[in-house]
């Protein structure tokens, strides 16, 4: 567990009455848990709210002053903190079952239009993607992932895995960028504990280097592919897809999914995990951009790679009546089985880039995609495929979402 100063504001909500804002809040984390915000004390309005006597904090934290909303318990307030807390001293924090809060995610200079809403509790900020995203030896032809759950579904994602691959290829070669990589995922992974990257090198030469790279955990091969790395060249030839005619993305709504520093905005606001969305055709397209992140092409490659695996399977499921994400393991088993990405040019995370996702087949229990990513510009800078299955469990019975696939 840690505690530390939360860098957006944040606004709880019971209907429509604001019970709090501030941008002074501080968040308790704790591993593969989902994290707790607390509110300062003058940051409340006590007004709307009702005590119900102290006892002890059920997590742990010391004892605690018990705070009701129309009769339903919305509210804790910390009162005499156990030891390592006493940051959370006269600072309340509010059940997100029952209340909603609020993250405006952007910074005092951030313009408005660049601002946006995320519902708390985040999977978490840009900067825990990019810590993931940024492997580190871990002896020879060896790397090791960082570690980042918040237990909801601490599964590690396909695309996690892609980038995190090109990360390693990249710190394994150095001067080269990667041009071309594929992944194939053997078994699922837990989010919770460290994935292992072992690199082998099948080529080097003056301008190409090939590598296999197998994502372990625990011993285990969990993924494995290849990374073609290149010293690049001087344009001898030239020419690229054009970009689709879209609204560019600030005419398109934005999209919480859950990661601050981050900004989604999906055209036509066509995305939906509802079953009952409107039917349309298996095509998805959306703006992704991330607003800080450091001068390093590798990671802004593995960043670009990571949220490849994000939306075909919704892509693939749009034309088709009564079945949505929301459906996704808990009566329909869905995953990404393998990903081909091929990068054309330097990548640039920190300006948007217009992912077009494409469903071009679905049967027989799995799906494809033929994809794109675009510059703001219209510039092409990769292309991938996915491989997905979306199938219907061999039982009636409900499975656990945090864990089934």
């Amino acid at each position: 567990m840690h505690v530390e100063r939360y860098p957006y504001r944040a606004r709880a909500w019971a209907g429509e009455s604001l019970l709090a804002e501030s941008d002074d809040c501080v968040m308790l984390e704790v591993d593969a848990e989902p994290a707790v915000l607390f509110f300062p004390r003058a940051a409340v309005d006590w007004s709307l709210l009702r005590a119900d006597g102290a006892d002890d904090d059920p997590g742990g934290l010391g004892r605690s002053e018990r705070w009701s909303w129309e009769g339903s318990p919305v509210a804790r307030l910390v009162a005499e903190p156990n030891v390592g807390f006493d940051a959370l001293r006269g600072c309340a924090t509010f059940d997100t079952d029952l209340v909603r809060v609020d993250v405006v995610d952007g910074e005092p200079t951030t313009p408005a239009r660049d601002v946006t809403i995320k519902r708390f509790p985040t999977w978490g900020d840009a900067a825990d993607l990019v810590a993931l995203m940024d492997v580190q030896p871990d002896g020879d032809c060896r790397y090791a992932g960082g570690v980042h759950s918040d237990g909801r579904r601490p599964v590690v994602e396909a695309s996690q895995m892609l980038g995190q691959a090109i990360v390693a290829a990249s710190r394994h070669a150095p001067g080269r960028r990667a041009v071309a990589t594929d992944l194939t995922v053997i078994r699922p992974a837990d989010a919770r504990r460290p994935l292992g990257f072992e690199v082998d090198e099948l080529s080097s030469g003056r301008t190409f280097t090939g590598l296999g790279v197998r994502v372990t955990q625990d011993g285990r091969l969990c993924a494995a592919g290849t990374v073609l790395l290149d010293v690049t060249a001087p344009t001898l030839i030239e020419h690229d897809i054009e970009a689709p005619e879209v609204p560019g993305p600030y005419d398109c709504p934005p999209f919480d999914m859950a990661v601050t520093g981050r900004d989604l905005r999906v055209v036509d606001g066509a995305y939906t995990n509802d079953s009952d969305a409107p039917l349309g055709p298996p095509v998805l397209d959306c703006w992704v951009r991330f607003r800080h992140l450091p001068d390093d092409q590798a990671l802004h490659a593995g960043l670009l790679a990571q949220f490849t695996g994000h939306m075909p399977i919704a892509a693939a499921l749009r034309p088709h009546p009564g079945i949505g994400q929301d459906q996704a393991h808990r009566t329909l088993s869905m995953g990404i089985n393998a990903i081909h990405l091929a990068i054309h040019r330097d990548v640039h995370a920190d300006e948007w880039m217009l992912y077009r996702h494409r469903s071009t087949f679905a049967g027989a229990g799995m799906t494809h995609g033929d994809c794109r990513v675009h510059a703001e510009d219209g510039a092409l800078l990769a292309s991938f495929s996915v491989e997905a299955m979306v199938r219907a469990f061999p039982d009636a019975a409900v499975r656990d979402e945090r864990t089934a696939l």
